[in-house]
């Protein structure tokens, strides 16, 4: 009986004992990151933007024509840029979904507007769109950047000359460069271009009379300059 009471006794002492104190030792979580950096691309069916956003994003090209009504794709950034990520939006070439293509130039940062250089009609139905861009998001090309795109350059019958797709470039004050989703020809040189103004602005913010270090452009001649300068091939 005495055993059993001294048991009792000593597994309700052990219950009542102090817990041993716990250090709660918070991490320093990083920061949250702004939101995503989102590119519109648009244009008429069939010249090629879902192609075009395939190979970079893929790496691949399809052969075989899919219309689009509108894809998205999410491109994840480095920790040197102030957005997380690259937000696509593959937008519908059909005139049925204009309403899809007004929100996505609403909510869009920078926008790619393409053309096929065999077709120049594909080229004419883009102004506008350019006209809506404008009307949504300003005429201040450095806060909205706007990238004309000549895509099939690879094939030997054109619609389109180059020295034409600039001088379309230079009356709306925007980016000119000619694309090959097949072939890959500057795919990658495209959205470096936006990757490359996505950064801009975090220049911007240093200290007066002070510029941020120059590196040399690896970027084609025929687009050096994102905003701001005709183009003429």
């Amino acid at each position: 009986m005495g055993n059993s009471c001294f048991g009792l006794k000593e597994r309700l002492m052990k219950r009542l004992r102090p817990l041993p104190t716990v250090i709660v030792i918070r991490t320093c979580l990083p920061q949250r990151r702004s939101r995503d950096f989102r590119v519109v691309v648009l244009g008429s069916a069939g010249v090629g933007k879902s192609a075009l956003v395939q190979r970079w994003v893929r790496g691949n090209f399809r052969e075989a024509y899919l219309p689009t009504i509108e894809d998205t794709y999410r491109q994840a950034l480095g920790c040197s840029h102030k957005a997380g990520a690259l937000h696509i939006t593959d937008t519908t070439g059909g005139r049925r979904y204009r309403g899809l293509q007004r929100l996505a130039i609403a909510r869009g940062h920078a926008f790619i507007l393409v053309y096929s250089i065999t077709r120049k009609q594909t080229l004419e139905e883009l102004k506008p769109l350019y006209e809506l861009i404008r009307q949504l998001k300003g005429n201040n090309p450095q806060k909205c950047p706007v990238i004309l795109v000549g895509n099939k350059c690879d094939e030997s019958r054109r619609e389109v000359s180059e020295k034409e797709g600039a001088a379309y470039a230079c009356e709306w004050n925007c980016a000119f460069l000619e694309t090959s989703a097949k072939m890959n020809i500057n795919v990658q040189e495209l959205f470096q271009l936006l990757i490359n103004f996505e950064k801009k602005p975090a220049a911007a913010a240093a200290p007066a009379g002070t510029q941020p270090p120059q590196k040399k452009s690896q970027i084609p001649k025929t687009a050096e300059k994102l905003l701001g300068k005709c183009i003429v091939m």
